[in-house]
C-alpha cells in the first residue's frame, strides 16, 4: 500500500507540475528532443546499437535452435526459419505477408 501511494502521489505531482508547465514549455521539449533525434551521432549510434542487437539476437537463436535440436515441433521450427532468414516466407494464419 505504501509503494502504491508513493506512485499515486508522484503521479499527481508530475500532473500538476506537467499542467503548471503549459504548451509552449511541452512544444520546448518537443522541439529539442527532434533536434536531438536528428543529431547524424544519435543516428548512427542508434544504427550500430540496433545492428548489435540483431546480431546478438541471431546468435542467441542460432544457440538455442542448436541446443534444442528437433525437440521443437514442427510449426515452431518452421516459424523460427522464417525468422532466421533461413525460410521461404508463407502466408500467414491471419491472411496477411511477412513482408
Amino acid at each position: 500500500m505504501r509503494y502504491r501511494l508513493t506512485f499515486m502521489s508522484g503521479v499527481v505531482v508530475g500532473y500538476v507540475l506537467g499542467a503548471r508547465a503549459g504548451r509552449e514549455r511541452y512544444e520546448q521539449l518537443r522541439k529539442s528532443a527532434q533536434r536531438i533525434a536528428q543529431n547524424p551521432a544519435v543516428r548512427n549510434a542508434a544504427e550500430s546499437a540496433g545492428q548489435t542487437g540483431r546480431g546478438v539476437a541471431v546468435k542467441a537463436v542460432a544457440a538455442a535452435t542448436a541446443k534444442v535440436g528437433d525437440k521443437l515441433p514442427p510449426k515452431v521450427s518452421e516459424r523460427v526459419r522464417r525468422l532466421t532468414g533461413n525460410g521461404a516466407p508463407i502466408e500467414d494464419d491471419w491472411g496477411t505477408t511477412n513482408t
